[in-house]
């Protein structure tokens, strides 16, 4: 017996809209949350029309603008949430796209794990899924791929829409405060070793994340507890937990080594995951919390760190050789509702150059999402705010006088970082 998919009703509205007999073939994604058995699609969304498009003529799909799509898509969903599969609105039989959809379906997941930083783990559902919509009948085939065996065979799956999916889910949040200093080589000249070194960092930050003791609202719970425990049907339920981390492990054990400068990470994040009601258990929700804290501050070094591409693209020629301390704000997290969707939202980023408006048209233009300013939740963070005071470098702790070129990193790195305000990030960049 296949999967079965339980639909929010608003999806069947959004893909009836989208079927429109003898056009072109519309692609989108599925966005929901999977359990052992069964899929909960909360919402779909289209493809973004590609200007340049030549995929419009014919019956070919755009495979990379597909999976680009995907890959910011998967970076505006809390934990929880997550891209669980594509469809197709054509009037081609569904025997014809089926090879299409599987190499899709694919390649939306191996570019959206490409980023993850996240460790997998035995109990991950692998199990992504493919529709097809009819544009003239309507009927809809639903199949299921498993993506970690490249021989997988579609497997039929049952695709039915029910009201009120997710309105009793639970949500956990967490505000954390993060703080990383990773040392640079001498040799870091360009921003592929930068990204390289901040990836490195951040693996290892991921670790201790992973590894930390999670409260539910000041509690150790067995991982085997349920959370909706003496809840009441249709009962919003929020949780509040605490991440207990560990001193960075690095520290007692490091060797003094030579280094270039540094990168300090610092601020404090909120945090959120969403978990379905069908007998959530505690061991999920902090394995979602978890991911999610990690894939936030890993979304918004990486958003920075394109940023800084195009910018470097942009002023190319000029001299990039300084003995400066540079400070970047990190974009804050904001918040939406999705409409029909219970206590479900999406997110975004927000960099200090940016109004709310350019986030409405994010959420429009990837989302298919109309909202406006007033849907949006802003006071979860606050604005990364900067002064010269923090930005005066200090001497390193350990440093020996002869040569006078090198500096060293050993137990503790002092360079100028600031104190912020709650919910505020801030990426450093120290060179010696």
């Amino acid at each position: 017996m296949g999967r079965g998919c339980i639909v929010e009703e608003a999806v069947e509205g959004y893909l009836s809209k989208l079927c429109d007999p003898g056009a072109v073939p519309v692609t989108g994604l599925l966005i929901g949350q999977s359990s052992i058995q069964r899929d909960f699609v909360v919402m779909a969304t289209r493809t973004p029309q590609r200007e340049d498009s030549k995929a419009a003529v014919g019956s070919s799909l755009d495979k990379e603008w597909v999976t680009e799509h995907a890959r910011q898509v998967s970076r505006m969903l809390p934990g929880g949430m997550s891209v669980l599969g594509v469809f197709i609105i054509t009037e081609t039989d569904a025997k014809d796209t089926l090879n299409s959809l599987r190499q899709l379906v694919f390649a939306v997941d191996n570019l959206i794990s490409r980023d993850c930083l996240c460790n997998p783990e035995d109990d991950d559902i692998t199990d992504r899924i493919t529709l097809h919509v009819n544009s003239k009948t309507r009927k809809t085939v639903c199949r299921t791929f498993d993506i970690k065996d490249p021989k997988s065979m579609a497997k039929p799956a049952d695709w039915r829409y029910q009201s009120g999916v997710c309105s009793s889910w639970t949500m956990v949040s967490c505000c954390l405060d993060v703080e990383m200093v990773l040392a640079l080589p001498e040799n870091t000249t360009s921003l592929e070793s930068l990204e390289k070194c901040l990836n490195e960092g951040l693996k290892a930050w991921a670790h201790q994340i992973e590894n930390g003791v999670c409260l539910m609202d000041g509690k150790k719970l067995t991982d085997d507890t349920e959370l909706t425990t003496g809840q009441k049907k249709n009962v919003k339920q929020k949780l509040t937990a605490q991440l207990l981390i560990t001193p960075y492990e690095q520290r007692v054990t490091d060797a003094v080594q030579q280094c270039g400068g540094s990168v300090s990470v610092r601020g404090a994040i909120h945090s959120r995951a969403y978990l379905h009601s069908n007998k959530p258990k505690a061991q999920l929700a902090e394995k979602l919390l978890k991911r999610d804290v990690i894939t936030t501050v890993a979304v918004r070094v990486q958003m920075l760190l394109e940023e800084l591409q195009t910018a470097e693209q942009e002023s190319e020629g000029n001299s990039n050789d300084r003995q400066q301390t540079d400070q970047f704000t990190l974009p804050r997290r904001l918040f939406c509702p999705v409409k029909g969707a219970g206590p479900v939202s999406v997110c975004d980023y927000q960099f200090s150059d940016e109004g709310l408006a350019e986030v409405t048209d994010r959420l429009k233009e990837m989302l298919d999402m109309k909202t406006v300013e007033e849907d949006l939740d802003t006071r979860q963070e606050m604005a990364a705010e900067t002064s010269e005071s923090n930005i005066k470098a200090e001497p390193s702790v350990e440093t020996v006088p002869e040569p006078q070129r090198n500096n060293y990193t050993g137990v503790a790195m002092a360079t100028a970082v600031a104190l912020l305000a709650s919910a505020a990030s801030l990426l450093y960049l120290h060179d010696y």
